[in-house]
């Protein structure tokens, strides 16, 4: 039986180590791992929180929330304070539970981690509790105002993931720290107010909600929405919220939640979480979505209307278990998070469409690695391409690429591969269940799977198979690769209509949006104007109701010069926050000499309709600045 050296600080409650190691024929290096999350400034190992009770008044008038946090905290006998981070709040009022007020401390502020809240506690503190406001900027917040929504009414959401709760609750910020919480929340009569919580399925004429979430969770999934919603379920533990004018058209794409949360319960387990509801939030969204436990965000631009990109739907499905259930201990192991997630999806969607369907979505994964992987060595960020980071001074979000999607999927693919589907199962139902409301990190999970996969099934572990996948830079040469028979026959279809100049040769009634993409992926360089136009004329691209589709078109009507697109191009990117999308298609356009004041002049218009995560980068991107 293969064996690795078992490292002494594995057996560590910190796994504090930070060191490189030999392990037996396999080196490992946990250089620049540290114990303590270097993205807040809380002291856990002190002092934590354990329970929120959140009271809250929203104001839509002035776009702040008014707020009293009260937390149980847990402590060592000898602790002398607690830290939490803020960002941008009004700290007005801070006193423990015998209702004597405590003269608090706000540390010199930091640009990217904010201010640290010092709160003075001792032997006989059990709950703090502080008095605050936010701000109408706060990173985490989108006050939307009418015009931005369908209904024309305003809306408010909140977006905490990375490290942005702290700028609507002060928090100790951290996917290390968990806690529950219930919350009381009051909004302008006749709105709906959500949270990651249990929650309620109709309007409270009062305006006044109550939520409950009883299983611990990290800041970071923490969620509010306010706005006209209404729910519409579609199985007993399922179903979602949208604004009324979205109901239906989101009924076509989501009607079979019920069946997806069935589907990946037979693979993994209980779904812990007792609800899955998604909420269709406004376009300025800025992700595809956002796994907040028993209230998934979700993007209006899934909504095709046959139900071709509801494989994120599935993606934020499986973050119920890989990121909710057991979750990244700090950002530098993001991957635990989402190249579980990206795996567990591929699978729910091969059980419910197939095989042929689950490799489509593969292909893409290898192919944006490869573009990833090359774009951060071009930059020279190649370490940034290895799955344990090293974000030390650096937002978190600069590792949420494809480098923890899809390079964290293909090393788990490996891994199927290399002991097979059955026992690959077995482990991974052990491992959710083991850690289950746990935070762990990239090297307590590689000494559990050298002991449970490989040592338990006396299955030798290749060489350096954990030191070139995590530690290493760049693409193994051992990565898997998929094989998908529906994309070979749109390849042939390509040369069929490029060598026969037969546009009818293109026979797509049958094509998933998937095919449609690597359609767009496999045009050669040499595309022309009047190819493009040809390509309009019949398939009508232009006018797409598919976001996806209609930002491949965009790129390419950049590329070939196609001018006839440009019109609905600028209405899309004014219309859109959707990070993904905004990104590739300012991108090209800025670089081009011809576009590049194109680009600017679509941006102020478009910018207010933005989310912080999404304006950020692209002021960055476009060097713009609203002075």
């Amino acid at each position: 039986m293969y064996k690795l050296t078992v490292l002494s600080c594995f057996l560590m409650a910190l796994f504090s180590c930070n060191e490189k190691k030999d392990m037996e024929n396999n080196r490992v290096s946990v250089i620049n791992y540290k114990g303590k999350d270097m993205h807040t400034f809380s002291n856990s190992e002190e002092a934590k929180i354990k329970h929120l009770n959140w009271e809250a008044f929203v104001d839509f008038e002035n776009k702040i929330i008014n707020a009293i946090a009260q937390f149980d905290i847990e402590k060592y006998p000898n602790a002398e304070k607690i830290i939490l981070d803020t960002k941008g709040l009004d700290i007005e009022k801070v006193w423990s539970n015998d209702q004597v007020s405590i003269d608090y401390e706000l540390k010199s502020k930091d640009d990217l981690l904010g201010t640290a809240l010092l709160i003075p506690i001792n032997k006989s503190t059990h709950t703090i509790s502080i008095a605050y406001k936010t701000k109408p900027n706060a990173e985490a917040l989108q006050w939307l105002n009418p015009n931005q929504t369908s209904g024309n009414q305003p809306f408010l959401f909140s977006q905490s993931q990375a490290i942005l709760c702290r700028s609507w609750i002060p928090i100790q910020d951290s996917p290390g720290i968990r806690f529950t919480f219930n919350a009381k929340v009051e909004v302008p009569k006749g709105f709906l107010a959500l949270m990651s919580a249990s929650n309620p399925q109709e309007v409270d004429t009062t305006g006044v909600y109550e939520f409950q979430m009883e299983q611990p969770i990290p800041a970071y999934l923490m969620s509010l929405a306010v706005g006209d919603l209404q729910y519409q379920k579609t199985g007993k533990n399922t179903g979602f919220y949208a604004e009324p004018a979205t109901i239906d058209k989101a009924n076509q794409d989501l009607k079979d939640l019920q069946s997806f949360l069935e589907t990946a319960e037979n693979l993994y387990g209980k779904y812990r979480w007792e609800q899955f509801d998604v909420l269709v939030l406004p376009p300025s969204f800025p992700f595809g979505g956002m796994e907040n436990p028993r209230l998934t965000f979700a993007t209006p631009t899934i909504l095709a209307g046959d139900k071709s990109l509801v494989s994120l739907i599935a993606h934020e499905l499986a973050h119920s278990w890989s990121g909710n259930l057991v979750t990244n201990a700090t950002w530098n192991d993001f991957w635990l998070n989402e190249g579980f997630t990206v795996y567990f999806e591929y699978r729910i969607m091969e059980a419910m469409y197939g095989r042929d369907y689950s490799e489509m979505l593969a292909s893409i994964s290898y192919k944006e690695l490869k573009e990833e992987v090359k774009e951060l060595i071009d930059e020279g960020n190649e370490k940034d391409t290895q799955l344990k980071l090293n974000l030390e001074g650096r937002n978190p979000d600069v590792g949420m690429t494809a480098i923890a999607y899809d390079k964290g999927y293909f090393f788990l693919r490996r891994l199927e591969e290399l002991v097979g589907r059955e026992k690959f199962d077995i482990f991974l139902n052990q491992y959710f269940g083991e850690f289950a409301f746990q935070s762990i990190n990239t090297e307590k999970f590689l000494y559990y799977l050298e002991q449970n996969l490989f040592g338990k099934n006396d299955i030798k572990m290749p060489e350096d198979l954990l030191q070139n996948w995590v530690y290493e830079s760049g693409i193994p040469q051992d990565i898997p690769a998929p094989n998908s028979q529906r994309f070979l026959a749109v390849n042939n279809a390509i040369q069929n209509w490029l060598s026969t100049e037969n546009i009818d040769t293109l026979q797509t009634s049958k094509w998933s949006t998937h095919e449609f993409l690597h359609f767009f992926h496999q045009l050669p360089d040499s595309i022309t104007y009047l190819q493009v136009q040809e390509l309009d004329q019949k398939f009508n691209f232009t006018n797409s109701g598919n976001a996806e589709i209609l930002s491949e078109w965009f790129l390419l009507a950049i590329k070939a010069d196609y001018r006839p697109a440009f019109g609905k191009m600028e209405e899309f990117l004014i219309n859109t926050g959707r990070k993904k999308f905004l990104m590739p298609i300012y991108t090209k356009l800025y670089k081009s000499d011809n576009y590049r004041a194109l680009a600017l002049r679509i941006y102020r218009k478009a910018r207010e309709n933005y989310h912080f995560v999404s304006y950020n980068s692209l002021d960055k991107l476009l060097n713009y600045s609203i002075n």
